[in-house]
């Protein structure tokens, strides 16, 4: 029997080219179904909680930048040989916290195992979320997510403390990165390839 929703959708306004929708009242067993279906939808993002679901189609300013900082933190590994891996926006879900998502991007250090959620997760803050990310990460317990608005073009970075995040000046995954450093090197519509490049130089020169 069909599942009906116990409010209607909503559609959000369209800030910095992002598509934002949300469907409220929508139960586990449909926002399981619906993200297996669309998997190969290119770029559809689900955000889920507790009973509230987003659809995001990101802009290609978010694209943009996401790619710049993945590139830019993996130069930044392979110069100071960490086992940093990336698995990109891969689907984090827990029917016990009825909380699911993908990141921009996201990293372990060392392997990703079954059951493991990242040590680090990137959002790109282009438009504003429908539902409250940092508090689907939470209950995710992941360590640490890192913030880029294109309004302050920093990152910042918030650390799981309990059941919250609090702001911190840096890393603790990664302490010895210097995020102001790199923050310098994220710029869009720019040349992907000498961004990574000069960043490279940069740190070179250190």
């Amino acid at each position: 029997m069909a599942t009906a929703l116990q409010a209607p959708a909503t559609v959000a306004p369209q800030e910095g080219g992002d598509h934002r929708f949300l469907l409220s009242g929508v139960p586990w067993e449909v926002y399981v179904a619906l993200r297996d279906a669309l998997d190969d939808q290119a770029g559809l993002k689900m955000t889920y909680l507790e009973g509230a679901l987003e659809l995001m189609s990101p802009s290609g300013l978010h694209e943009d930048a996401k790619t710049v900082i993945a590139r830019l933190l993996e130069q930044w590994s392979m110069e100071h040989d960490v086992d940093l891996r990336g698995f990109g926006g891969t689907t984090f879900r827990s029917e016990s916290q009825k909380r699911g998502l993908e990141p921009d991007e996201c990293y372990k250090l060392g392997p990703l195992r079954e059951g493991d959620v990242p040590d680090i997760a990137i959002e790109v803050i282009v438009s504003n979320p429908l539902v409250n990310k940092m508090a689907v990460y939470a209950g995710l317990r992941v360590p640490e997510v890192w913030a880029w608005r294109p309004s302050s073009r920093t990152i910042v970075v918030y650390r799981l403390v309990g059941e919250a995040y609090e702001l911190r000046e840096r890393s603790e995954i990664l302490p010895d990165i210097d995020l102001t450093l790199l923050s310098s090197f994220v710029k869009t519509n720019e040349n992907q390839t000498r961004l990574a490049k000069a960043y490279l130089a940069a740190l070179r020169a250190r």
